[in-house]
């Protein structure tokens, strides 16, 4: 059964498409069977992993991205997935494992002009639908955007783990914080809506923080979200008794920059010596972790 895990944090700008996308190539690496979704309207890890001509072609289409499911509704999820999607620049496969179900700027759609059937909402349909190809995949990774609308629901309602990227400040904390409420709020109005073969509603499982800048002590903020993190558990409010602020710790560096630019997670870009090795490492290590905190099934 795949673990299906959504990355999502209220406030914005915490690096958690990065995140996504190299802790989804490092599964991969591993040899681990990896469905990424993008269901942020900004199609950041889109673009990163297609590259711009590639995704130009779907955004320009219409048809092959994400909302294309609901509009014009003709499509199934299973055949808008890209199969081994990071290529080299004569189409070779560079990461066979690792695919992608992509989104475009139309997505925006999905928030205002799509009129969902009240009796059966997007995140309905949405999990009927990837029924259909769970059974292909070891993870199921949902890059979701700071918010709880209906492109981030139809991750958070299928999903079983949460990840919250964070940054040491005082806004990602409260990001958190926000994120709970609105998390309880939505399972509340989605419940009659589960079925038992989905299994318990996603709690959170993990806090990473993420590109930390050279030289940042982030030992307060780390403490001060351990102590959000311990006082939701004791609340029992979508936070697992496992929860815990992972050991791994993601560095900030221009590598990652580069590799957006490239098109290619951290560790194929392979040509900055010492820091692509040490960016690299955190996602490998984190992965690690990862694998190891496994809900108990």
């Amino acid at each position: 059964m795949a673990r299906k895990i959504a990355f999502v944090n209220y406030k914005g700008g915490v690096g958690k498409t990065s995140l996504i996308v190299n802790v989804a190539a490092c599964l991969a690496q591993r040899g681990k069977r990896v469905l990424l979704f993008d269901f942020d309207t900004q199609s950041n890890a889109s673009i990163w992993l297609l590259k711009l001509e590639r995704w130009n072609r779907i955004n320009a289409g219409g048809t092959g991205s994400f909302f294309s499911i609901y509009d014009p509704g003709t499509a199934r999820v299973k055949d808008c997935i890209i199969r081994d999607v990071v290529e080299g620049k004569e189409g070779q496969k560079l990461l066979p494992g690792l695919d992608l179900v992509p989104t475009t700027f139309n997505l925006v759609d999905l928030e205002g002009e799509y009129k969902p059937d009240p009796k059966r909402p997007t995140f309905a349909l949405f999990a009927d639908q990837l029924a259909e190809v769970e059974g292909s995949y070891d993870f199921i990774l949902f890059d979701c955007p700071p918010n709880i609308l209906r492109a981030s629901q139809n991750g958070l309602f299928v999903a079983n783990e949460i990840y919250v990227p964070a940054n040491p400040d005082a806004l990602s904390l409260i990001g958190f914080t926000l994120l709970i409420e609105k998390l309880l709020r939505f399972q509340q109005t989605s419940a009659s809506f589960r079925t038992a073969a989905m299994g318990p509603a996603a709690q959170v499982y993990g806090v990473v923080f993420n590109s930390i800048k050279v030289n940042v002590d982030i030992e307060v903020p780390k403490m001060r979200m351990q102590l959000r993190l311990n006082q939701f558990k004791a609340q029992k409010r979508a936070v697992a008794p496992t929860a815990k602020i992972f050991d791994t710790q993601i560095r900030d560096a221009m590598i990652v920059r580069r590799a957006v630019t490239l098109g290619l997670p951290v560790f194929l870009v392979g040509t900055e010596g010492a820091e692509a090795d040490s960016v690299a490492n955190d996602y490998r290590r984190l992965v690690t972790e990862m694998i190891e905190h496994a809900p108990a099934r």
